[in-house]
């Protein structure tokens, strides 16, 4: 990766349309960039907010399969500073929720730029400056505008770019493939035999809905899954975790957690689940690996309706080979393989972030780097992490900001003291 350090280079000044911001610049438009753009506004810190979409939340409002809902009960799930309405359910629907970040948007007067995608971000040593360099696209056209500013928030967060595994013969297969991003809903599937490649929460949630569409879907689970009850007695098993957590030791709350599911789910080993050696809220902490939340597929596991099978050995025309040698004819392929942030595409820098564009330094530290460089939404913990994260970095810039501002006015009062002088 190149170095931090970059040297300055004047006749890109003249390449390109150049923007000079008084205050951050915040790369993506998601929960976590309006949070930390709410914060600064909070605080009168002007900022440019920049995304590559056409609308705010765009993995929210296209990349998203229809029956989806937040996982966890919405207190958890709400930005700073403008909680979900009364009138909405415990678990918000997507378009609830497009909803309702939309409104958060409005409330604050958050205006990003659109259809506006970030080709680099280094810092300039020389002048102590980040240039912003991106691609604009217009009506007329794509554009290159450089960005200058003191601070940069990376925003982009830990789900940017989809996750493609290489299969040998999927080229042969023939049939329809597409990524969980693609996914809407099981209409199209009916009477299929569908492959979902995946366990975690969206390939268990897919394999429920091509059910409910009266497809046939076989779902490959390839390592150690923990699936838990997504409500215990009636309350929230994230919410249950937190309580507990606040008395007892964290492997402690992992058995109780486990010894819950097991009443509650049984034993889902015998049905090809298996469970990790590790408990799911260390496993959690510790690879960002979040555990299944069972909204009803395990009911239709236990059914037979969703078959649970090994991993993938090949492709054929029309069938997959999986490692146990067994051989399925399928109709199409749904590819819930997860995401990953695309920050080393475009960041260049090497201390703040590791290579696989995550900060180096794990939650609650990874906010701040050096040289006015910030991170928000990378704490693999949703949008609760991400609404701390921005209020860390809103309240640190601000106090920056601020301080910089009132030693300009100072210098300028004092310069005018001085030419007052000469008359």
């Amino acid at each position: 990766m190149p170095p931090m350090v970059q040297s300055f280079n004047p006749e890109d000044l003249f390449t390109r349309r150049c923007v000079w911001v008084n205050g951050p610049v915040i790369v993506g438009a998601g929960p976590s960039g309006l949070a930390v753009a709410a914060g600064l506004k909070d605080q009168g810190v002007p900022f440019a907010i920049l995304e590559r979409a056409n609308c705010i939340a765009s993995l929210w409002q296209n990349r998203t399969y229809d029956r989806l809902k937040l996982h966890l009960p919405k207190q958890f799930c709400q930005l700073p500073n403008l909680p979900f309405p009364e009138d909405f359910p415990e678990y918000p629907t997507k378009f609830q929720f497009i909803k309702y970040l939309e409104s958060y948007a409005n409330h604050f007067n958050i205006t990003p730029q659109f259809n506006e995608t970030v080709q680099s971000a280094k810092y300039d040593e020389t002048f102590g400056l980040w240039r912003v360099k991106t691609i604009r696209k217009g009506h007329s056209g794509s554009s290159e505008v450089e960005y200058i500013c003191r601070w940069l928030i990376v925003a982009t967060g830990e789900n940017a770019e989809r996750v493609v595994p290489e299969f040998e013969g999927l080229d042969e297969f023939g049939g329809h493939v597409m990524h969980a991003c693609d996914y809407k809903s099981g209409e199209s599937y009916k009477g299929q035999k569908v492959l979902v490649v995946g366990c975690g929460n969206s390939g268990m949630e897919v394999s429920l809905d091509l059910c409910n569409h009266n497809a046939t879907p076989s779902m490959v689970v390839r390592s150690s899954v923990h699936v838990l009850p997504r409500e215990v007695f009636g309350k929230s098993t994230f919410e249950l975790a937190i309580m507990l957590m606040k008395r007892l030791p964290l492997w402690m709350v992992d058995k109780i957690l486990l010894i819950l599911a097991r009443l509650i789910l049984g034993n889902v080993e015998k049905y090809g689940l298996r469970r990790p050696s590790v408990g799911p809220l260390e496993l959690k902490n510790t690879t960002g690996k979040t555990p299944v939340l069972d909204i009803g597929a395990l009911k239709k596991i236990r059914s037979g309706q969703i078959k649970v099978v090994a991993g993938i050995k090949r492709f054929w025309h029309g069938k997959v080979e999986l490692d146990d040698g067994k051989i399925l004819e399928i109709d199409s392929v749904v590819l819930a393989t997860g995401y990953r942030s695309n920050v080393p595409s475009w960041l260049k820098e090497n201390e703040m972030f590791s290579n696989d564009g995550v900060p180096k330094d794990p939650f609650p530290n990874g906010w701040k780097g050096k040289a006015g460089l910030y991170a928000v939404g990378f704490t693999r913990r949703g949008l609760s992490g991400a609404s701390l994260d921005a209020i860390s970095v809103s309240c640190d810039i601000a106090k920056s900001w601020k301080e910089e501002t009132k030693q300009k006015k100072k210098t300028a009062a004092a310069r005018h003291r001085r030419c007052m002088s000469h008359f």
